[in-house]
């Protein structure tokens, strides 16, 4: 494997790249803890900590949009920094929580800050990294972002084997402590100029952008994967397969490995908006075999043959994870306006939230409780979402061009006008 594989070339990505190392590992750490942290040192139960992360995340969903819009105008570096102190302050407040009132404000803090950063580091990449390297340089910070949470989780493990109020209180320090690392190293980036408001232009243009919505949606179901491997494989494999559940670790480590080693490969092959809805596309359909492969390991006669069709059914998500991801960012970064790059961010990025607020209690209910059916139903529903995106695409294109025809034409006809509002 060679290096330039794994490492960004030296300049604003590289920076990028090590800002995104600098934080995963402490969020590696806190991922694996944060639910015994809760319910052992805070005290809260499972239904309240459910509650708070929701809500957090509902809320955070609709503050990443303005949030990006602030990076727009007030220069996305100077706004990423702070969403980064911001988010360390987040975290460091779990410290001191002792009450769930207090945790559901820190939880509403934390997201909000999470989601503006992601808003914010998205439109930092798309002012300082060329167009057609953009895709590319995001594929490197997603394989660097898997490289530290797989460290950052074994640091977590320690912590989990000691299970201590030391240990525990020690990881969300480090968390916090990463964040304002991950802050300083940002200050190593050059500035990114605001863009001015045009007078007379909704502040939030993207929330009027039909087709972006679109193609926004589409991928928020495709991102419905994201608990799979977390939350409900492992579920799956304890209580409808003969597997050993040990295996969930493997599926973990094959999917971290994976992207870490060949998502910037995959990234590479994407040369345009045709090209990465044609990847969505493929994801689809790869993630819908992968769904039918794990209906078909609870058949499994044996623990071996159930372990080995998981691994397939883990490899096909895994590629269709790739592929998803590649095509995803060239499109978010493809339609949207160069001067609008922080809001428009934002909200491509509310699918995150949405899948990590609605993905656990609706996997759940679809799979573990109606079990194969459910599989096939989420199968379909992420071909389905694939095969969309092309003409969502195309449709967004389209408007964008009438768009853009009718800023340099004051007479614009009304048909272009229809354009912009028919599929």
């Amino acid at each position: 494997m060679r290096a330039d594989r794994l490492i960004p070339p030296a300049g604003p990505a590289r920076v990028l790249a090590a800002a995104q190392l600098t934080n995963s590992l402490g969020d590696g750490a806190y991922y694996v803890c944060s639910a015994l942290y809760f319910t052992r040192i805070v005290g809260l139960s499972p239904t309240q900590i459910g509650f708070g992360l929701t809500l957090g995340w509902a809320v955070g969903a609709v503050a990443g949009v303005p949030l990006g819009h602030l990076a727009d105008r007030r220069g996305p570096r100077a706004v990423a920094i702070l969403l980064a102190v911001a988010t360390a302050a987040a975290v460091g407040s779990f410290l001191v929580v002792r009450s769930f009132p207090a945790f559901v404000v820190a939880a509403l803090c934390y997201a909000c800050a999470q989601c503006g950063l992601s808003a914010a580091r998205q439109a930092l990449l798309a002012g300082l990294v060329p167009p057609e390297r953009r895709t590319e340089t995001r594929a490197y910070l997603q394989s660097t972002v898997n490289a530290g949470l797989a460290v950052g989780a074994a640091v977590g493990g320690v912590a989990l084997q000691y299970d201590s109020r030391a240990g525990y209180l020690a990881v969300f320090a480090m968390d916090a402590l990463s964040f304002l690392a991950s802050a300083l190293v940002l200050r190593r980036l050059p500035a990114v100029e605001p863009v001015a408001a045009v007078a007379g232009e909704p502040r939030l243009a993207v929330l009027r952008d039909r087709p972006y919505a679109l193609v926004a949606l589409l991928n928020t179901v495709m991102l419905l994967y994201m608990p799979l491997l977390s939350l409900v494989i492992p579920l799956w494999i304890v209580e409808r397969t003969a597997a050993p559940g040990w295996l969930t670790a493997a599926l973990l480590v094959l999917n971290t490995v994976s992207v870490v080693l060949l998502q910037v490969r995959v990234a590479q092959r994407v040369d345009g908006l045709a090209t990465a809805a044609r990847f969505v596309r493929y994801a689809g359909v790869l993630l819908l075999v992968s769904c039918a492969g794990f209906a078909l390991s609870a058949t499994g006669a044996s623990a071996w043959s159930a372990a080995g069709v998981l691994l397939l059914a883990a490899g096909l998500q895994v590629a269709g994870e790739m592929l998803l991801a590649s095509g995803a960012w060239e499109i978010g970064f493809g339609l949207a306006p160069a001067d609008k790059q922080g809001q428009y961010q934002g909200f491509f990025g509310t699918g995150v939230a949405v899948a990590r607020m609605l993905g656990p209690l609706l996997l759940t209910s679809l799979i573990i409780a109606w079990g194969t059916p459910g599989w096939l139903v989420l199968g379909a529903l992420f071909a389905l979402a694939g095969g969309a995106m092309t003409p969502a695409v195309r449709w967004a294109e389209r408007s964008r061009a009438a768009r853009a025809s009718a800023a340099t034409e004051p007479g614009a006809s009304a048909r272009e006008a229809d354009e912009v509002r028919t599929p």
